[in-house]
């Protein structure tokens, strides 16, 4: 589980097949790596990978990448450089800064304008109507694994948009992708229970108790 709350920026160092079927992905971090451990969850643009290695000497850690979180994720496009948005799982001690994150992306969104307003940044993403559905006004949504507000949904456009103050657009990747590009997207696991419940008709079972 995570907030949303993005920890700090890592940089790619390698990633590809080192083996066949074996994809990894080496990250240069240090916040992250003050309590690392092997098997620990970590949050790479909004997606659950498991460190199989780490290095402190090298300020650097892997983790390892399924052929489906491949096809799922936008992590693909990643390139040596790249930077990413980095967060540790959440401890019970933690503060609870963002929303519930699980790190589990339920598809993909293609930002398709930037648009700047005073010292903030409108951002607009595209995405399918099967992820839309679960995208209200000001509910939240985690985008490359940062906990987000949407303001407005353009159903007609099947597109959402947020804003990034000045304060986050120095600490998330999001304001350093062009347009066309994707991001991951996970929505509020809340709003999925609700529907879940409604098509089995639990609320109707609770009326005629």
């Amino acid at each position: 589980m995570f907030t949303g709350i993005v920890e700090e920026m890592g940089r790619i160092n390698q990633l590809g097949y080192d083996k066949p079927g074996s994809f990894t992905m080496k990250i240069q971090a240090k916040l992250i790596l003050e309590d690392i451990n092997l098997g620990d969850s970590i949050s790479v643009n909004g997606t659950c990978l498991t460190v199989d290695h780490y290095d402190k000497e090298k300020l650097e850690f892997s983790v390892g990448l399924a052929p489906e979180t491949l096809r799922k994720t936008s992590l693909i496009e990643l390139e040596q450089g790249s930077l990413v948005n980095l967060e540790r799982a959440l401890k019970p001690s933690s503060r609870m800064g963002g929303h519930f994150v699980q790190g589990h992306v339920d598809g993909m969104g293609e930002i398709v304008e930037f648009k700047p307003e005073g010292d903030s940044l409108w951002v607009k993403v595209k995405t399918v109507k099967e992820i839309l559905r679960y995208i209200v006004p000001k509910g939240y949504i985690a985008v490359d694994g940062t906990s987000l507000t949407v303001v407005d949904v353009f159903d007609e456009e099947d597109c959402f948009n947020f804003m990034l103050v000045a304060y986050t657009q120095q600490k998330v990747v999001i304001p350093m992708k062009k347009v066309g590009q994707k991001v991951n997207l996970e929505v509020d696991i809340l709003g999925k229970y609700v529907e879940r419940l409604l098509s089995t008709g639990f609320v109707d079972a609770i009326k005629s108790s």
